[in-house]
């Protein structure tokens, strides 16, 4: 198969589909791999680099001819042109939220296979959980930076000082995102609470962190209490495939004291407070609503692409060779099988259909009728 890794074209999106190790394994695998112009250098990888490892540098026309595609981010408007049939595009695809890409994948009879939605033997979802981690520290992170006066903030620093109050973090959602996001808080010394629905992951939670956070049960009178009195409150629940709950609403936010700041992990599936009005970008990644700084953007491991790049590479990969070998067989792999959410035509993840209230088609359905 010939397989394409284009550059992303996201603002500020320095990742790269593979590391020129992945490269490797695709070429002893049998395929054709090429990689567009300087598609790695934001991660560290020169062209020379990929050469090495087997690759043929492109042209973004010959790398979109190929017949599977490899990315980090869902494809861009200026990319549907290069949709075709029975093309395989293994990326992250976020469809719940964006309809255009889904209406554009059905059209062209593009299979679509969705980083977001494979899910492991135990449950897990292995593509996400690497980025999860990255977005959940970051997050704190640049929470913290935008608590700074400078930045529009009220001045806080999330640790205090001898003397003086910590700051308060929220973490809605006990999940990989907020547990990482829980480290990096309790890391800075700031005072922190987080919710969840399940009440034994309340428990593990606890334990993980031997006491040192606050958990509560996730409602809506939790919610808004916590929300109120806190200076960083961060988003952090995902449902694979489905549009994200809008657990926080606006009269929330109102609440909280003016330079208070939300970081909005999920708004790539549509995002967790009601007042996530559009997806921001690293250059210019805030804006205001009641005074208080939103968060929004929706690469946040995009400014860390060396990293992230290398971690999310090492669990991509070998799922690809598998996909570039075998094609559409190669869902006998239920993690694969789980990823595919369009296939000629038919949108075959149901949380996406429910989500865009488009029908839902069995994958299992059209590769019966095919054999």
């Amino acid at each position: 198969m010939k397989v394409g890794i284009p550059k992303e074209l996201k603002n500020q999106e320095e990742r790269v589909g593979s590391t020129p190790d992945g490269v490797v394994g695709l070429v002893k695998a049998g395929h054709t791999v090429l990689v567009e112009k300087n598609a790695g250098i934001g991660s560290g990888y020169t062209d020379q680099q990929y050469i090495d490892a087997g690759a043929t540098i492109a042209d973004v026309a010959d790398v979109w001819d190929s017949d599977m595609i490899i990315k980090v981010k869902e494809p861009i408007e200026t990319e549907y042109k290069y949709f075709k049939e029975g093309q395989i595009i293994y990326t992250y695809l976020h469809l719940a939220a964006n309809k255009k890409l889904t209406d554009a994948l059905l059209a062209s009879k593009t299979t679509g296979i969705a980083y977001e939605t494979m899910v492991g033997p135990n449950g897990g979802l292995p593509l996400l959980f690497p980025m999860s981690e990255i977005a959940g520290r970051m997050a704190v992170q640049v929470g913290a930076h935008f608590l700074e006066e400078p930045h529009q903030g009220k001045g806080l620093l999330l640790s205090g000082v001898p003397g003086v109050k910590k700051g308060k973090v929220t973490i809605i959602g006990g999940g990989t995102v907020g547990v990482n996001a829980a480290k990096i808080a309790i890391g800075m010394g700031a005072e922190v609470t987080l919710l969840d629905i399940n009440p034994q992951r309340l428990v593990e939670i606890e334990d993980i962190f031997d006491g040192k956070i606050q958990t509560l049960m996730s409602n809506t009178q939790n919610i808004a209490k916590c929300v109120k009195e806190s200076d960083l409150v961060v988003g952090a629940v995902l449902i694979p495939g489905a549009a994200t709950p809008k657990l926080v609403t606006e009269e929330m936010i109102a609440s909280m004291e003016p330079g208070s700041v939300v970081v909005d992990i999920p708004i790539d599936q549509g995002g967790l407070f009601e007042t996530s009005v559009k997806a921001t970008t690293h250059e210019d990644p805030v804006y205001m609503s009641h005074g208080v700084v939103h968060y929004t953007v929706a690469n946040i491991p995009g400014a860390v692409p060396k990293t992230a790049t290398q971690a999310l590479s090492g669990v991509t990969m070998p799922y690809a060779v598998e996909i570039a070998s075998q094609g559409i067989a190669a869902i006998e792999n239920k993690t694969i099988k789980t990823g595919v959410n369009t296939y000629q035509g038919n949108l075959t993840e149901k949380a996406v259909a429910d989500s865009l209230d488009m029908k839902y088609v069995s994958l299992d359905d059209l590769v019966k009728v095919e054999a």
